[in-house]
């Protein structure tokens, strides 16, 4: 007989081990995960500490590079270059500048304007030994020197713009300081293209001013070339609104920004930054501290304390005989109604000046007068200048009559301050004092040049002006047109010329006021054209991650 066999113990068993071998190939997978996962995220971590440090290293040139500009006005005269350790990581980086050109800049808010620009391509190396990782980034970094009359108005402190007539601003608008915009009623204040503020862009009147607020339109052009009003219900929008940064950003699809869109400052590449008359200071005060950043040492030819030189050949030769003799140049005195008191100029007859053989091979003049009492500088009969010309002033400058009107020339007047004449001004006294000002009449005067000066603060109820009234004026005006082409650029307070803007001895002209257009074009520029400098990061990329194999050796 056949015996059944019921006893199922050793199936058990071999169950039992199969699950037990299964958990374990189960277990060990999970194990060897678990390791995969921390040798991942270790070599992430290693990774992220070389990335790091290598965009440090970027990081690092950029920032020598631009204190080398703000130090020394000048590119750096040896490449940032180093090998040095971070962290145990060692980190290598080098820079290759490339050749300085011209062109169109694209990004950011001077997108648009012509510059000259220094490119500099950056590679940063960060190498972990103890983890043989390896991560190398490059970079491209740009210095954009922008020549400041591309600006149609700059104002290196607070800018106030009221009109009281129908304005349209054709040009780029920039404040280092806050930016306060209005029109009288019944009148619009209009832009064209992008206005910005290192401050903020507020409308109505700067505090202190004691003028009032109007409530006629201030349009600006969208990035789609339509006008959009500031104009918010009954309000406007402005850096007070609380949805400021949203609503303008759509409003104008960019071409407003201030300090919220994190608009930077734009400064002239001076010795020092903060004080932008030391470019219209003399090279040497008597001080024993010289300044470097003096339009003076740019100049062929240069009047100082009554003394006119020449450069020729490299050295200075005195030609105040002669420059007299021609009639080029003589001493005037009249009475400044704004200062209440005499200036006395330095009377420069362009024409006279074009033709004497002392008009400056490069275009830059420069003057300078310590002189008792008010001193100046006065140009006229300048309808035709001749060739570019630059006239830098540590005083302020007048002008008389038509300006650079016949074969127009580059032409800039860079001063403490500046005064528009008509070409029927009268030096006499009872012309100059006269408190009546309708007994100073003027004629209608065109004028083409770009300027930089100064003005006064907005304070203790005292109104600067504003831009309407940046350049000065002592004539009655009313009915006569200023007809004027340039740049507007407005850099320090005037230092020479201390007398507070009012109207009761002058009226405003009727203003046809325009940017020139030709100065978008880097060889219209006037000699010794002022640059505001940008530096531009164009980004970065990663160009290697690597690890190092160890290699292995038999024993």
């Amino acid at each position: 007989m056949y015996t059944m066999l019921r006893n199922n113990r050793g199936i058990a068993l071999f169950v039992a081990l199969m699950l037990t071998l299964m958990l374990s190939i189960i277990g060990l997978g999970i194990i060897k995960s678990s390791n995969d996962e921390v040798a991942i995220a270790g070599n992430e971590l290693n990774e992220m500490k070389c990335f790091y440090a290598a965009e440090a290293g970027l990081d690092k040139v950029t920032s020598l590079i631009q204190s080398q500009y703000d130090t020394n006005e000048l590119p750096p005269t040896i490449s940032p270059a180093e090998t040095t350790s971070i962290g145990g990581i060692s980190l290598s980086y080098s820079t290759n500048p490339q050749a300085t050109t011209t062109r169109t800049l694209t990004k950011g808010t001077l997108a648009g304007m012509n510059a000259f620009v220094r490119p500099y391509q950056i590679l940063s190396t960060a190498y972990d030994s103890s983890h043989n990782t390896t991560v190398a980034l490059e970079e491209y970094f740009e210095v954009a020197s922008v020549p400041i009359f591309q600006f149609a108005i700059f104002y290196d402190n607070d800018l106030e713009i009221a009109p009281g007539a129908n304005m349209v601003v054709s040009g780029r608008v920039h404040s280092n300081g806050n930016l306060y915009l209005q029109s009288e009623s019944g009148v619009s204040l209009s832009f064209d293209s992008y206005i910005t503020a290192y401050g903020d862009i507020l409308h109505g009147r700067k505090p202190g001013s004691g003028m009032s607020v109007a409530n006629g339109d201030v349009l600006i052009k969208d990035i789609g070339g339509t006008y959009q009003s500031m104009k918010q219900g009954t309000g406007w929008l402005d850096a007070a609104d609380s949805y400021w940064y949203d609503t303008a950003a759509a409003r104008w699809g960019g071409r407003v920004q201030d300090a919220a869109f994190g608009q930077e400052r734009l400064t002239l590449p001076l010795e020092n930054p903060d004080d932008p008359h030391t470019l219209i200071d003399r090279y040497d005060d008597g001080s024993g501290t010289y300044n470097s950043s003096s339009m003076e040492l740019e100049a062929d030819l240069k009047i100082v304390d009554g003394v006119a030189l020449y450069k020729s050949g490299g050295s200075w030769i005195d030609v105040t005989s002669a420059l007299t003799t021609c009639g080029a140049l003589k001493t005037t005195t009249f009475y400044d109604i704004r200062e209440t008191q005499n200036a006395t100029v330095y009377d420069i007859d362009v024409a006279k000046l074009s033709t004497s053989g002392y008009f400056p091979p490069n275009g830059i003049m420069y003057t300078a007068d310590d002189g008792s009492g008010l001193r100046g500088t006065r140009l006229y009969n300048a309808t035709s200048i001749g060739a570019p010309f630059t006239l830098a002033s540590e005083n302020p400058v007048y002008t008389k009559g038509n300006i650079n009107t016949t074969s127009k020339q580059p032409m800039a007047i860079i001063a403490d301050a500046l005064t528009i004449l008509s070409g029927n001004w009268n030096d006499g006294t009872y012309y100059t004092t006269n408190t009546d000002k309708t007994k100073r009449v003027p004629t209608s005067t065109s004028a083409n040049f770009s300027y930089i000066t100064g003005n006064k603060n907005s304070a203790g109820s005292v109104y600067s002006g504003g831009l309407e009234n940046l350049p000065r004026f002592l004539e009655h005006w009313t009915g006569k047109t200023l007809t004027y082409r340039g740049s507007m650029i407005n850099m320090w307070l005037s230092e020479k010329t201390t007398g507070i803007w009012s109207g009761t001895y002058y009226s405003p002209p009727q203003r046809d006021w325009q940017f020139d257009t030709d100065l978008l074009d880097l060889t219209k520029l006037p000699p010794g054209t002022p640059t505001v400098r940008a530096f531009i990061r164009w980004g970065w990329k990663q160009v290697n991650v690597g690890y190092t194999v160890a290699t292995m050796t038999a024993e």
